[in-house]
């Protein structure tokens, strides 16, 4: 090691014949080198196995970046009364966020002119502001959260939004996307849309799938969605409905896929147009309304072959429970004689399927028969996911319970349920 590196220099490390390139970043112990590489990821070697050698002092100056960055801060952003405004809310995740090479941490940014900042290609496209509902990752999210969310969306719109943008993570975007497309009734546009990818990597998702949420926003769909990556390419984002939506895949840009049909939309992004096909609600076809209560005590199991009826107990005390069933919506025998004590007990019980596509009919067999007679209702083809966010929605602000569960409200139960893959 020719000398001391420090934080921040960019460095070579060699260690058994393999050779590493990047920023030296700090480390929690004196007995590993952790280094930035190029493609974003981090590495840690031992340090005592490791030959050093520093290529370039301090090639990232925290003090010249913070003071850079306090600078711009101060920046105004210029009013354009030819465009729309657009409302950025940030609940957290990596869309908007930058990297400090020096930790290595991705830090959430909040305002709009932070956004702008690290995703400088959505100037021009349209006046923005920007407020912060939460800053958590996405597992952590909470129904009172959902309800803040659905708040501080109405009163931007009731500001004067011409659309609003939500930034979240992508873990649970399809639950916080369908409680909003319950709570809401909205004039314009609602995007969610989150990065599968850091900013600090060469194939992020972020820019682009933010720019397209703009886009979206500006457009004549009036109506809660979500906006991701249609392909690995950056060529094309598509535009789910908040209640048809689920992430298949835990890496993937193009993670998100509408299940049993096509998305609502998409975006071209090198074209900047967006087009729609099917009914979709247009801008402005309804007044603003806002019906944010939730009953929280709802909750969804998935029966599992040889599950022990016991398990249903951490429903006894419960309002709702939404119970994912095996094929046309069924489960074991077994468990009917506690399904009807749980119904009999209040306990409202909702049945849905472990299949990505179709819907539930308990008509066919013995076991759906007896589970309708045990008093549970069928979620026809709902997501289970969507039909425990309905379920806790419809609980505190449904007069008809069971009308409303069978009722598609918000996109949430198609007419028909075909295999959508069979019809392209």
């Amino acid at each position: 090691m020719s000398q001391t590196p420090a934080p921040g220099d960019r460095i070579r490390v060699d260690r058994a014949g393999r050779t590493y390139e990047g920023v030296l970043l700090p480390s929690s112990t004196d007995e590993h080198v952790v280094v930035k590489l190029e493609g974003g990821y981090n590495v840690g070697i031992d340090r005592e196995e490791a030959d050093l050698e520093v290529l370039a002092e301090d090639v990232y100056d925290v003090e010249g970046a913070q003071a850079e960055s306090d600078a711009s801060s101060e920046s105004e952003i210029e009013f354009d009364e030819d465009l729309p405004t657009i409302a950025l809310i940030s609940t957290g995740g990596t869309i908007a966020s930058t990297v400090d090479y020096r930790t290595g941490a991705v830090t959430a940014q909040f305002d709009a002119e932070d956004v702008l900042r690290a995703v400088p290609d959505l100037a021009g496209r349209a006046n923005y502001r920007g407020r912060v509902v939460a800053n958590i990752l996405s597992e952590n999210m909470e129904p009172p959260i959902w309800q803040d969310l659905a708040e501080a969306v109405a009163e931007e719109i009731e500001d004067g939004a011409d659309g609003v943008v939500v930034m979240h993570g992508t873990d649970t975007m399809q639950y916080s996307a369908s409680a909003l497309a319950f709570m809401l009734e909205t004039p314009v546009p609602v995007v969610f849309t989150g990065s599968q990818r850091s900013a600090d990597r060469p194939s992020s998702d972020n820019v682009m799938n933010a720019v397209c949420a703009v886009e979206a926003a500006k457009s004549d769909c009036a109506e809660v969605l979500v906006c991701m990556h249609a392909s690995e390419s950056d060529t094309t984002c598509a535009l789910h409905r908040g209640t048809r939506v689920r992430k298949n895949h835990t890496s993937r840009r193009d993670a998100f896929e509408t299940v049993g049909a096509e998305p609502v939309g998409e975006v071209d992004y090198d074209d900047e147009t967006v087009s729609f096909q099917g009914k979709y609600r247009e801008r402005d076809a309804v007044d603003l309304a806002v019906e944010a209560d939730l009953e929280e005590d709802v909750e969804l199991v998935k029966f599992t072959p040889g599950m022990d009826p016991a398990f249903l107990d951490v429903a006894a005390e419960s309002s709702g429970l939404v119970l994912e069933g095996t094929g046309l919506g069924h489960v074991h025998t077994d468990l009917i004689p506690k399904v009807e004590e749980l119904v009999e007990e209040g306990t409202t019980v909702v049945v849905t399927s472990q299949c990505l596509e179709g819907r539930v009919c308990d008509r066919v067999y013995d076991t759906g028969r007896d589970l309708l007679a045990a008093g549970v209702l069928e979620g026809e083809d709902m997501l289970p996911g969507t039909a425990k966010v309905k379920l806790m929605w419809a609980l505190a602000n449904a007069d008809d319970l069971e009308e409303a569960m069978r009722t598609s409200l918000a996109g949430e139960i198609q007419e028909r349920s075909v295999s959508w893959e069979s019809q392209r």
